[in-house]
């Protein structure tokens, strides 16, 4: 098998921890001008692909600007940085529970999206730390929804991001969830959800189909109950997206806070920190594939509504 040879390294360095992004012309492309595939190809329009161009925002692989009248070469790469989109600032620390010459392992808050996507840049756990930490190599290992708090594997080495990416893959990663529900004396626990569960771009919210095989599976597991909620320890099997949410709204005790199950609601407000998901990534614990350590790491964090279920829904 033939190996894809690695793109050349950036020669932009990282705005606020993040990364510029990187293009690759097309090879079945029969553009004129580098800028005409652009145009067409990117959503920023006519006028800021020229502005970029005509300012020196976009080089290619030695960090020369790219011209107006650049002839489309294919497989060339270009680089350049987003415009970053105004941010609301998540008002809650990532702390920081371990970090050796491999490894960092982060406890991230509620609101908070693990890596860059979407209109979540440079307020993200990786840019962040990335800055605080002065690592501009880190890269995230899994990921972690942005309404859930707790557990992030980051990798200081690029070249070992994929050993650890991998024990995800594997399912060599023993994770718990700790969630806060109603409490439903019917619903026989412990109990393992097995669906399956498909999430449709553009769509919001994941959903369970008919169908065999199940590709997601879940251990539930009630650990105390009072004043009709439940603290609940989950231990997902799989990692589809949402999987946590959409089988404890299957059981019937959706987890408070969620704002997709069961049913989808109106988006929440910019700056309103109120009510997050009581979802948290409890603990990781691991074989390291570099170093051969036993790793067990747990989150000391505390879901507000079973300490103060008042304080939480106020």
């Amino acid at each position: 098998m033939r190996r894809r040879t690695p793109p050349p390294p950036s020669p932009l360095p990282q705005h606020d921890g993040v990364d510029p992004v990187r293009l690759r012309l097309p090879a079945d492309d029969t553009w004129a001008t580098v800028r005409d595939h652009l145009v067409a190809r990117l959503a920023a329009g006519a006028g800021v692909i020229d502005r970029m161009l005509d300012t020196g925002l976009i080089v290619d692989a030695a960090g020369c600007p790219v011209s107006r009248d650049m002839a489309y070469a294919p497989g060339m790469f270009l680089w350049f940085h987003r415009e970053l989109p105004d941010e609301e600032q998540v008002p809650f620390s990532v702390d920081v529970l371990y970090r050796d010459e491999h490894l960092v392992v982060a406890d991230k808050p509620h609101f908070l999206a693990t890596t860059p996507r979407g209109s979540h840049v440079a307020e993200t756990t990786l840019a962040r730390l990335r800055r605080e930490l002065g690592i501009p190599t880190l890269s995230a290992a899994h990921r972690l929804d942005r309404l859930t708090a707790g557990l992030v594997l980051l990798t200081v080495r690029p070249e070992e991001r994929g050993a650890y990416q991998s024990l995800f893959r594997d399912r060599q990663v023993a994770k718990e969830y700790e969630a806060v529900a109603p409490y439903d004396p019917a619903l026989a626990l412990p109990c393992t959800v097995r669906s399956r569960i498909v999430k449709e771009r553009g769509v919001m919210a994941a959903r369970e189909v008919e169908g065999e095989p199940p590709n997601a599976v879940s251990r539930v597991e009630l650990l105390e109950h009072r004043n009709g909620l439940g603290q609940y320890r989950l231990m997902p099997m799989t990692g589809q997206t949402h999987q946590l949410r959409v089988h404890m709204s299957s059981l019937g005790v959706p987890i408070l806070g969620d704002p997709l199950y069961p049913v989808v609601t109106g988006p929440v407000a910019a700056g309103d920190f109120r009510r997050p998901l009581q979802l948290l990534a409890r603990m990781l614990e691991f074989t390291d594939p570099i170093t051969g350590r036993e790793h067990r790491f747990v989150s000391p964090r505390v879901l507000r509504a079973w300490s103060s279920y008042d304080e939480w829904a106020a």
